[in-house]
């Protein structure tokens, strides 16, 4: 009688490992099995290593990247191949992020009941958020420097541009030290943000000092702390917390940073979502990374105006001051527009864009923002020089170790056509006004005449 008991728990035990396994493998099966489809060894989807079936368009349909059986073939205009690889990939996987490898699984027609049946055997299409006049408009207007441009739809989460420097035609072979080409900055770059970190910044005042309205400083171009010059280009005299802004004086957001504190520095920063990853269609973002210490108020200053250790992804900054526009509410990214398993129709917003990341800032402290941001456009860098565009925006000159600083420009535009946010970022670039933002400015024209 107890051989038998003895033998009812084993065949028992052994029913239930079988069935765990069973459930494991459903579960591993539903939510790999396109990338065990898409295995390198599967000669039906590949051909020389390389895939042999799909295509990639951008949002207007316009090809991309074809996979065929007699090769892979690309757009014929030059700036769009190399302004929209980074988004695209190369068949050899090199660029990790680019839609021919996160979306693999789509473009071979791999389906759960089906496998990679196709009878066609030409895969199936994925038409990307990108815009390739666009994206070349950003390629052009970078002129050979190193930086990046991404532009998205703030409401959407459509990204419609997203350009990376250096990179290289994928109609050819990649340069011997391929490395650098293939890195995207925009999704894997943290660079030093220098003043349109100050946006942060101003939030952190915002909530935190009910006295900010009047607030005054007196900027004499060296603006001495604690045997420390906090230079700006030139003394700007008296100025409000609003016109610091607009003037981005490092000598009062210094001060700044030091009322509001260490505490309330981290806290602004993490709540504006740039010390974690972006997370969309499979693509994982660089984190930036900051450093506000209570018993340095020499480097927690530094630090308050985008500089000492900070670190920032540009992705990251996109979607911080499209939540500025959005209410304080950060809408996720998206790279895909459609694919050939929905309808053509069907927008971004149907599918994962329009997702909301959560609140960024209370809606006052948006609205406040928002404003600031104006003031700079009216007061600094001139609405001329954004011919019809309701643009909001902060310049940044960062030193970030080299002989000339990098330039920055971010912020949005408030146009129920064209609701843009944007950060562009040029290594070397000197003054964010000069060098980066006549590139937003070129773009943004670009998508508004598409």
């Amino acid at each position: 009688m107890r051989k038998q008991e003895k033998r009812a728990w084993v065949c028992l035990v052994l029913a239930v490992v079988l069935f765990s396994g069973v459930v494991l493998f459903g579960v591993r099966f539903v939510r790999d099995g396109g990338k065990w489809a898409s295995f390198y060894g599967n000669s039906q989807i590949y051909t020389d290593g390389v895939l042999n079936r799909g295509e990639v368009t951008d949002r207007n349909g316009e090809m991309l990247l074809e996979c065929t059986r007699d090769g892979v073939e690309y757009n014929n205009d030059a700036s769009i191949r190399m302004s929209t690889v980074h988004a695209v990939g190369d068949p050899k996987g090199n660029i990790a992020s680019g839609a021919i490898n996160i979306f693999k699984s789509q473009l071979i027609g791999y389906d759960l009941l089906n496998g990679t049946y196709d009878t066609s055997k030409s895969g199936k299409k994925i038409r990307l958020t990108i815009d390739a006049k666009a994206s070349a408009a950003a390629l052009n207007a970078l002129g050979g420097r190193t930086g990046t441009v991404g532009v998205y739809n703030w409401k959407t989460g459509e990204i419609v541009c997203m350009v990376s420097t250096p990179t290289f035609d994928p109609a050819y072979d990649a340069p011997d030290d391929g490395a650098s080409y293939y890195f995207n900055n925009f999704l894997s770059g943290t660079m030093t943000p220098g003043s349109i970190f100050k946006l942060v910044t101003s939030a952190a005042v915002i909530d935190n000092m009910s006295d900010r309205d009047s607030y005054e400083f007196d900027c004499d171009g060296v603006n001495e702390y604690s045997g420390v010059d906090f230079t700006d280009i030139k003394a700007h005299g008296e100025v409000g917390f609003r016109s610091a802004l607009a003037q981005s004086c490092n000598g009062a957001f210094g001060q700044l940073t030091r009322k509001v504190g260490s505490k309330e520095m981290k806290k602004y920063t993490r709540k504006a979502g740039l010390t974690d990853v972006v997370e969309f269609d499979g693509i994982t973002t660089a984190k930036g990374s900051f450093d506000f210490p209570s018993d340095d108020n020499v480097k927690l200053s530094w630090a308050g105006i985008g500089q000492a250790d900070d670190l920032v992804n540009p992705c990251a900054m996109m979607v911080y001051v499209g939540a500025i526009a959005n209410e304080g509410e950060a809408i996720q990214p998206t790279l895909i527009k459609s694919t050939s398993f929905i309808s053509e129709i069907k927008d971004a917003a149907d599918l994962n864009g329009g997702k909301s990341m959560g609140r960024y800032l209370e809606k006052e402290t948006a609205d406040e923002l928002r404003s600031m941001m104006k003031n700079d456009v009216t007061e600094n860098y001139g609405e001329e020089n954004f011919p019809d565009m309701d643009m909001y925006a902060k310049s940044g000159t960062a030193e970030a170790g080299g002989d000339y600083p990098d330039a920055w420009f971010t912020g949005f535009t408030d146009d129920k056509d064209a609701p843009y946010a944007f950060v562009v970022w040029v290594k070397g670039g000197g003054y964010g006004s000069e060098a980066a933002a006549p590139i937003a400015s070129t773009v943004i024209q670009q998508l508004k005449e598409e």
